[in-house]
């Protein structure tokens, strides 16, 4: 598991698996544990969310859509981390994470 942490919300857990993808759209190498400054966090919210919009409309597939309809979307996984991202924002606060060993 990895824990987003900032001081303007909430920590966010996930898979590290989910967690390393969108550290990556975020324009990141996926390094844990890392952080992103206060004044570079409005790129890494613009950077994921362009990423997945791509996402999204490559998987607007007919021939996927059957074999997604069960699983989770990138979109769903990533809101709590967007929502992060945009208070860290209002409160020019930076935003961190690490491995959360509190799972395990």
């Amino acid at each position: 598991m990895i824990r987003f942490t900032s001081p303007a919300a909430a920590s966010v857990s996930m898979f590290e698996k989910d967690a390393k993808a969108l550290i990556r759209m975020m324009g990141h190498s996926g390094t844990i544990p890392s952080a992103i400054r206060a004044e570079d966090v409005a790129t890494a919210l613009q950077c994921l969310e362009a990423a997945l919009k791509a996402q999204a409309s490559q998987s607007d597939d007919a021939s996927k859509q059957d074999a997604e309809d069960s699983a989770v979307s990138s979109n769903v996984r990533a809101y709590p981390l967007l929502e992060l991202l945009k208070a860290a924002i209002a409160k020019q606060k930076n935003v961190m994470w690490e491995q959360d060993k509190a799972f395990f």
